[in-house]
């Protein structure tokens, strides 16, 4: 199946909010809470030019927001239908992510109760660097440099 990653539209919004319900409501109840990406408005996200989706065979599939800084890039969210996942969908949109840095470093966080996704990002690389709690969520801020890599 071809698979390409673009920059999201207008027209991608009622995908994404579903792709984000999807696979952040089996979080809820670990966390107590909506975990923060069900929270964000993501019309403003995409009007802003900070989200790109992957398309598999004309769907959407998976997204990432980032967020560019002048010393690093926030990798601010990236999530895969649950449907599609174990296709490498996340491994391609991580990439993309890092390819989106090109200099510099790429930070993210996560819920510390999202114990997966810690692992996955340890074995992608990445290494803790704090734990705060913000808006009631117990995050764990994870880096990459990519000055290495490069």
């Amino acid at each position: 199946m071809p698979t390409h990653i673009r920059p999201a539209t207008g027209d991608d919004i009622a995908a994404i909010e579903a792709i984000v319900h999807a696979a952040y409501s089996p979080y809820i109840q670990r966390i107590g809470r909506k975990p923060g990406p069900m929270l964000d408005d993501y019309r403003q996200q995409v009007a802003a030019e900070r989200v790109h989706v992957l398309e598999s065979a004309g769907q959407v599939r998976g997204f990432v927001v980032l967020i560019h800084h002048d010393e690093y890039l926030l990798l601010d969210n990236l999530a895969v239908d649950p449907g599609a996942q174990g296709l490498g969908y996340g491994r391609l949109l991580l990439g993309f992510a890092e390819g989106q840095a090109r200099h510099g470093s790429i930070r993210l966080y996560t819920n510390e109760a999202m114990t997966e996704n810690i692992a996955l990002y340890t074995r992608k690389g990445y290494v803790e660097t704090h734990r705060a709690e913000e808006n009631g969520l117990r995050r764990v801020y994870m880096q990459k440099d990519l000055t290495a890599s490069h």
